[in-house]
């Protein structure tokens, strides 16, 4: 089954909106045999909640320690109680703007594995280089390293992230096939996801997407998922 998870950022900026958001998603989605995710900020989580019907909810991150004096960190316990089933984790973004490194990533996945969470891993090269190959090897060996239960994975390219140049599917189907040599799990693509070219990324072998800013817009949202089934 074609996993879709969007991710919604620091975004929007009312509950109106997220749910108004969710409820358009969650009846343009209905019978679609796959399954569908949607990451909105951490504080939506119990607005949404009952407004599930179709859709699973998950969070963009969490700390690893269960509580504690660790100010403005949510525990994945707290993201769990409120409907969390799914938790990304490594985003490139958190790596760029909060320099998150690998042991930190590896801790969080460990804490979110223990609460019967399902992460999602994100990997990719920082900069635009001709073979990220090496690079992306070190970073997931890092993180599988003494792991009894394999996390997802998502490849995401940082220059590809909100710069509407996605990885081109040829590309990106060569880094694929290096990851599933010693990643034996789901591997999503992310990275300027559209409608236009998504089915390409599932026919490369892809076990689904990592959708950002569009998961915010229920049309091209709906438009990305009907055309990988």
């Amino acid at each position: 089954m074609i996993l879709v998870v969007g991710n919604w950022k620091m975004n929007p900026n009312s509950p109106n909106k997220a749910k108004e958001i969710f409820e358009k998603i969650e009846s343009k989605v209905k019978n679609l045999k796959s399954e569908i995710v949607i990451c909105p900020p951490f504080l939506y989580l119990p607005i949404l909640k009952p407004k599930i019907k179709n859709l699973k909810l998950g969070a963009q991150n969490i700390f690893w320690e269960e509580k504690g004096a660790f100010t403005g960190e949510i525990s994945a316990k707290m993201i769990k109680s409120f409907g969390a089933k799914y938790v990304i984790l490594g985003h490139v973004e958190r790596k760029k703007y909060f320099s998150e490194k690998i042991w930190m990533i590896k801790k969080k996945m460990e804490t979110a594995q223990k609460e019967n969470l399902k992460p999602i891993i994100c990997i990719g090269e920082m900069k635009k280089i001709k073979d990220p190959k090496k690079i992306l090897k070190k970073e997931a060996i890092a993180l599988i390293e003494k792991t009894k239960k394999l996390p997802i994975f998502a490849y995401e390219p940082c220059w590809a992230v909100g710069s509407k140049r996605p990885c081109p599917p040829k590309r990106a189907k060569e880094i694929l096939d290096f990851l599933k040599k010693f990643l034996k799990t789901k591997i999503l693509y992310g990275g300027s996801v559209n409608p236009k070219i998504a089915k390409d990324y599932i026919k490369a072998g892809f076990d689904g997407l990592l959708v950002g800013s569009l998961s915010l817009n229920p049309d091209q949202f709906s438009k990305i998922i009907k055309s990988c089934l």
